[in-house]
Order: C-alpha cells, then sequence, then structure tokens
C-alpha cells in the first residue's frame, strides 16, 4: 500500500473526528430553528458562554470580580474552593436553562409572530450581550478546561496501525470521545423528537405559533425547553471544543463553521447536522492533504463555504432538510 494513500487514511478519520465536533455546534442551531424558525446567531456565543461558566464554577472563581473590585477597591478574586467536575456541570446547566428563560421572558415572547429577518436580529443582539456579559461575568482571559476527558495520542489505535500499514495513526482520544458523546446525544435527540409529547409540540409550534397556542400548546413553555436543550448542546461542544484549544474568544466563531454544516445537511435535520458535519470535516481534510500544497495551502479556511455554496445553488434545503413549497 502506498504511503499516500495510508497518509489519506489518517487525514480522513481526523476529519470524521473534526466532523464531530462541527456537528456539535450545528445541532443547537437545527433544535431552535426545529422548533420556533429561528436561525440563533447566538448558537456560538452560547458555547463559549458555557465553557466560561464552567471554568469558573470549576475554579471556584467570583462572578463580577473586576467589577466589584472597580467599584468597592477590593481585591476579591477566588472563593478558596474548587469545584468537582460533574457537580460544576451540572450547576452550568442550571445557569443556561436560567438562560434560556431570561431570554424567553424578556425577549422571545414580545416576538411571537414577528418577521423572521426580526428574530433574526434578536438573536444577533443576544449574541454581542451574551459575549460583553460573559466577559464581564468571568474576565477576558484565555482559560484552560480540564473536566478529566482523557487527552493525547490513542496508543491502541497507534499500535494496531503501526502493525497493519508500518505507521501508526495520530488519532486523539478527545476526539473519540467527542464522537461517541454526538452519536448517544442525536440519538436522544432525535428520539425526543419522534417520540415524545414535548418533540411532537415542538415541531407544532415551528409550523405555526398561533395554531400552536390554539390547541393548548404553551409556547413559553416550549421555548423555554427549547433553548435549554440548545444551551445543553452548547455547553457540551463548550467543553469539547474547550478542552481541546482553550476557553477564549474564539470558540464563538465555531458557529461560523456551522454553518457550512447546515447547508448541506439541512436546518431542520438533526441526523442531517452529524452527516453534514462529517462531509465538511472529511472534505476540507482531504482537500487540504490532496490539493492544500498546490494551491497554496489553508483551504481548510474556505473549502466548507465553496461546497455550502455548490449545495445552495443545486440543492437549497440541503441532503435531509425539508423541502419547502408555497402555493400562491
Amino acid at each position: 500500500m502506498s504511503d499516500t494513500l495510508i497518509f489519506a487514511m489518517e487525514v480522513t478519520l481526523n476529519g470524521l473526528m473534526a466532523g464531530v465536533l462541527y456537528a456539535l455546534v450545528a445541532l443547537g442551531f437545527v433544535l431552535i430553528f426545529k422548533a420556533s424558525g429561528i436561525f440563533n446567531y447566538a448558537q456560538g456565543v452560547m458555547a463559549l458562554f458555557a465553557a466560561m461558566t464552567l471554568v469558573g464554577i470549576m475554579d471556584g472563581q467570583v462572578p463580577f470580580a473586576h467589577l466589584i473590585n472597580a467599584i468597592f477597591g477590593t481585591k476579591v478574586h477566588h472563593f478558596g474552593w474548587h469545584v468537582p467536575a460533574l457537580a460544576a456541570i451540572a450547576l452550568t446547566m442550571l445557569v443556561m436553562i436560567a438562560l434560556a428563560w431570561a431570554v424567553n421572558r424578556f425577549v422571545m415572547r414580545f416576538l411571537v409572530n414577528t418577521e423572521p429577518i426580526i428574530l433574526f436580529m434578536a438573536t444577533i443582539g443576544l449574541a454581542y450581550f451574551l459575549e460583553g456579559f460573559g466577559d464581564l461575568m468571568w474576565g477576558a482571559d484565555i482559560k484552560k478546561l480540564d473536566v478529566g476527558l482523557p487527552q493525547g495520542i490513542n496508543e491502541t489505535i497507534d499500535e494496531v496501525t503501526f502493525g497493519m500499514f508500518g505507521y501508526g495513526f495520530f488519532i486523539d482520544n478527545l476526539d473519540i470521545v467527542a464522537s461517541i458523546i454526538a452519536a448517544l446525544l442525536v440519538a436522544a435527540l432525535v428520539a425526543f423528537s419522534q417520540y415524545t409529547k414535548q418533540g411532537r409540540a415542538l415541531r407544532a409550534v415551528a409550523d405555526d405559533h398561533q395554531a400552536a397556542l390554539s390547541v393548548g400548546i404553551s409556547l413559553n413553555f416550549i421555548w423555554v425547553l427549547v433553548w435549554s436543550i440548545a444551551g445543553f448542546v452548547a455547553l457540551v461542544a463548550g467543553i469539547m471544543w474547550g478542552a481541546k484549544s482553550g476557553v477564549q474568544f474564539s470558540l464563538s466563531l465555531i458557529a461560523l463553521k456551522a454553518l457550512p454544516v447546515l447547508m448541506l445537511g439541512g436546518f431542520t435535520s438533526i441526523p442531517g447536522a452529524i452527516v453534514g458535519g462529517l462531509i465538511i470535516g472529511v472534505g476540507e481534510q482531504l482537500f487540504e492533504f490532496l490539493l492544500g500544497p498546490a494551491l497554496g495551502g489553508a483551504t481548510e479556511n474556505w473549502f466548507a463555504y465553496v461546497l455550502a455554496l455548490v449545495f445552495l445553488v443545486f440543492r437549497p434545503q440541503g441532503l435531509f432538510g425539508e423541502k419547502i413549497i408555497e402555493r400562491v
């Protein structure tokens, strides 16, 4: 077997792992879009805010410490304790649920039956607010996130592939864990959407707010529920990306990588988010490996968007999206 083919196999595996991380972010977009017809621009910032909150709770950091010190002239920064990872994750999820309630209470309930562009602009405002609020609450410095997930090369895969090909594949343990978690998360979300009363109510609200209200569906409850689930997905994505590259401002930019994923998989399909993420992850890695040197490199920065543009031309609804037919 040629060296080029062996290297391509390793690149493909790493692309699959990266695609899973893209798909985790895209899931949050799909959930909110399915339930409310809103493209939530703030999903990437929600992942950043969740990761910042998790690190702050684990380290025992005093929220708004810089603001408190500036106003009162104090020098408080930490409570003096550390919270175990599982307990901190549970507390962070409570914060994300509180955020979901606040979004519905102070934003969404005033925008029922408004134009989609207005709802989209509201999420842009929410994104900038959350970004500033998170910096004010926890500080803007780069933070290390360690919740005990395994990282580094997987020795078993390295040994097996070395025995087969004479070359060991470098596959990160964190990427393997992320893939397993993503698979379980997708299975749970699909089951919830298809087989529960709340899941059916989510789809009804997405189709028509007023019709859903007329049959007794609580719009407030549904929106708090879906934003809470999206917050949980954002927390999982924030943990994976934060553990991989640190908790910093660039974490919020992963939402931009989720856009091509959604265009490929479809804005209304949970499995589509996963498939789209895998296609983008593998495609950009293989394209860089095969053609990157001839094109000057750094093709990963634009390949996904070019591929998404092609899909928009020939299949605007994506691979698994619902084809919208409007009668006039």
